[in-house]
C-alpha cells in the first residue's frame, strides 16, 4: 500500500505532524520503533516547561504563539487540560544567559513581565534562595504543558482522524524512487509520496549523510518531597529556571497535589550533561544522578530538597548552535527533517507539527522558521 505522507518517529514532533496531517484529511502512516507512545522518548517525565519570554531566541516567540494556541485545541478535542499556566521566572544576573535572553525577547515582543529585584523575590517568593545581585525575570502566562498525557492525546486525536500508526516498527532505509520515497523497515518496504523525518536522538542515524553533527545527552529528571509540601503547589510556586554561572542552568516546578506532573516536587539540570550513545544510553540511576537533581535544589531551592523519591532518564538532541533544525532534505525534495530540539523543542510540538504538516502536503509554511533551515549550517 501506498501512502501520501510517511512519519518516522512518532514522539513528541511526530505525533503532533500525524495528528495535524489526518485532520487536513492526508492519508498517513506514522512508524515508531518503540510503543505509541514511546515511554522512552525524550517527552518522558510528565511535564515540560512552557514560557513566551524566550531566552534561546526572540525568533522563536511567533511560533510560541502559535503554540499557545494549539495545546489549547488540543485540549479542547480531548476534553483535557494539558497547558496548564503557574506563571515561571527566570533566575540569575540580569545581564546573564538566562534573565538577558529572555528579558531581550519580552521587550522585543512587547511580552508582559515583571523584573524583580533578590529582595522581592524572597518577599513573594520565600523558597528561593539567590545572591544579593541576582534577579528575576516574571512571566505570568509561562507554565507546564504536562508531556506524557500531550503526547498520548495527539496519538489518539491522529488515529480517530484516520492516521494509520505503528508501533515497535524499526526504520533501517530511505530511498527515493520515481516522484516519491520507498522507506525501507524491518517488516518490509513502505512506500509515499513524502516523507517526514521525526526520530529524536535517532536522527543522526537515519540521516548521517545530513553531516551535521547531533550530539545526544542523558538528561536527570528527579522528584523530592519538600519539608512542607503544601508551600510549593502551583498557587504559591512558579515554574523556576536559574542560571547557575559557568554554564550551569537548573530548573524545576510546582508541587502537583493530583500527582500529574509525578509525585513529588521535579527539578533538572538543563545542561551541561553527559553525552552519550541513544541505544546504549543507561537508564538506571548511576553515581552523581541524584547529587546532580540535588545540587540545584540546594543552592535555589534548599526547602524542596527533601528524600528523593525518583529518578528518570530522558536524552536531548543538541545542534551545535543550540537550535532546531526544520527544512527539507537538501537533495530530496521529497523529505523534510525536523530534529535537534536541543532541550527546548517540546513546548513547540504543536506548531512544529503543524508547520511539518504544511512542508510535507504544500512544500512551503507561513510559520516563521527560516531562521531554522541548514543553511546556517553551510553558511558556518
Amino acid at each position: 500500500m501506498s501512502y501520501q505522507v510517511i512519519v518516522v518517529g512518532v514522539g513528541s514532533m511526530g505525533a503532533a505532524t500525524c495528528w495535524r496531517l489526518a485532520r487536513k484529511g492526508i492519508n498517513v502512516l506514522g512508524l515508531e520503533q518503540g510503543a505509541l507512545p514511546n515511554p522512552l522518548a525524550s517527552f518522558a517525565g510528565a511535564t515540560r516547561a512552557i514560557r513566551l519570554s524566550y531566552t534561546e531566541h526572540p525568533d522563536y516567540v511567533p511560533l510560541l504563539r502559535g503554540a499557545y494556541r494549539l495545546w489549547d485545541e488540543l485540549g479542547e478535542e480531548a476534553g483535557d487540560q494539558f497547558l496548564v499556566r503557574t506563571g515561571a521566572v527566570y533566575l540569575g544576573r540580569k545581564e546573564g544567559y538566562m534573565v538577558g535572553g529572555a528579558l531581550r525577547a519580552a521587550v522585543e515582543h512587547r511580552l508582559e513581565h515583571e523584573l524583580l529585584t533578590s529582595q522581592e523575590l524572597g518577599e513573594r517568593w520565600p523558597q528561593f534562595q539567590v545572591d544579593e545581585a541576582d534577579v528575576g525575570l516574571f512571566e505570568k502566562e509561562a507554565g507546564y504543558v504536562l508531556s506524557e498525557r500531550a503526547v498520548g492525546a495527539m496519538v489518539q486525536r491522529a488515529l480517530l482522524a484516520g492516521a494509520k500508526l505503528k508501533g515497535h516498527v524499526a526504520v533501517t532505509d530511505w530511498r527515493t524512487e520515481g516522484d516519491g520515497v520507498v522507506v525501507k523497515t524491518d517488516q518490509g518496504d513502505v512506500r509515499a509520496d513524502r516523507v517526514v523525518f521525526t526520530a529524536g536522538a535517532w536522527s543522526g542515524k537515519v540521516l548521517e549523510e545530513l553531516k551535521v553533527p547531533l550530539k545526544v545527552t542523558r538528561q536527570v529528571l528527579g522528584w523530592t518531597w519538600p519539608q512542607c509540601p503544601m508551600d510549593f503547589t502551583a498557587e504559591k510556586f512558579p515554574v523556576w529556571v536559574a542560571d547557575a554561572g559557568d554554564g550551569a542552568v537548573h530548573y524545576g516546578f510546582p508541587l502537583t497535589p493530583d500527582g500529574s506532573g509525578g509525585v513529588g516536587l521535579k527539578s533538572a539540570r538543563h545542561f551541561p550533561a553527559l553525552e552519550v550513545n541513544p541505544d546504549r544510553v543507561v537508564r538506571e540511576a548511576l553515581e552523581g544522578d541524584e547529587d546532580e537533581v540535588r545540587n540545584g535544589l540546594r543552592r535555589f531551592v534548599p526547602s524542596g530538597d527533601g528524600p528523593l523519591l525518583s529518578l528518570r532518564i530522558c536524552l536531548y538532541t543538541n545542534t551545535p548552535d543550540g537550535h532546531f533544525v526544520v527544512d527539507h532534505h537538501p537533495e530530496c525534495s521529497h523529505a523534510v527533517i525536523a530534529c535537534g530540539f536541543s532541550g527546548h523543542g517540546f513546548k513547540f510540538a504543536p506548531v512544529m507539527g503543524e508547520a511539518l504538516a504544511d512542508l510535507a502536503v504544500e512544500g512551503k509554511t507561513d510559520w516563521p522558521i527560516d531562521f531554522l533551515g541548514l543553511s546556517r549550517f553551510a553558511d558556518a
